[in-house]
This record gives C-alpha cells, structure tokens and sequence, in this order.
C-alpha cells in the first residue's frame, strides 16, 4: 500500500478551493494542493441531474495524514456532502517525495 496519496475535493467556487488549499497547507497536512477550474460536473443530486462549474483540488500528502485532511475538508467546505477522495500514488519521483515528506514533517 502507498504511503502517499492524492486528495480531491471539488468546490462551486475559487475562492473556497484556494481557502480550503491554503489551510491544508499552512495546517502541513499537505504539501501542495494545485486548484484547477473552472471544469464542468454533471451528477445526480436530490433526485434531479445537475450540470456546474466547480474548482478541483489536488492535495499531496502522506496517508497518516488522510483522516485530519479530510476533517479539514468537511470542516470548510460549503458543499452538504463533499467530494473527497483519495488515491495512492504507486509511483513518484524520489526527489520530490523527499521533499513531501520534509515538507509534512516540519
């Protein structure tokens, strides 16, 4: 199992992607979280299909950290029932994840 990982989230709004990506960063749970959007969502919700603008996020981090990011998540985000999800990363440049780590550490 990967002792890093990918968390994504989605939001209606920039303002609070790069809210939530700055407390995830300043709190160390992550080391970097990339905001990306406008992209378009369609999905189910109460019944109806919806189409949006939402703003992606990508925080890096460590799976030790997964349970306090994903608080952290809930915890700011505006949405009832968030998107967040996480993926392993099997892969990843030995510099880099270095530099994760000493990032998540301080």
């Amino acid at each position: 199992m990967s002792e890093y990982l990918q968390i994504v989230t989605t939001t209606a709004r920039p303002e609070d992607a790069q809210r939530i990506a700055r407390a995830l960063v300043e709190s160390r749970l992550a080391a970097c979280v990339q905001v990306l959007g406008p992209i378009t969502s369609t999905y189910h919700w109460q019944g109806r299909i919806e189409t949006a603008e939402e703003w992606q996020c990508w925080a890096k981090t460590r799976r030790e950290l997964y349970e306090r990011a994903a608080g952290e998540i809930r915890r700011l985000h505006p949405y009832e029932t968030p998107e967040i999800l996480a993926l392993p990363v099997l892969f990843g440049d030995e510099k880099y994840l270095r530099w994760l780590d000493e990032e998540l550490k301080k």
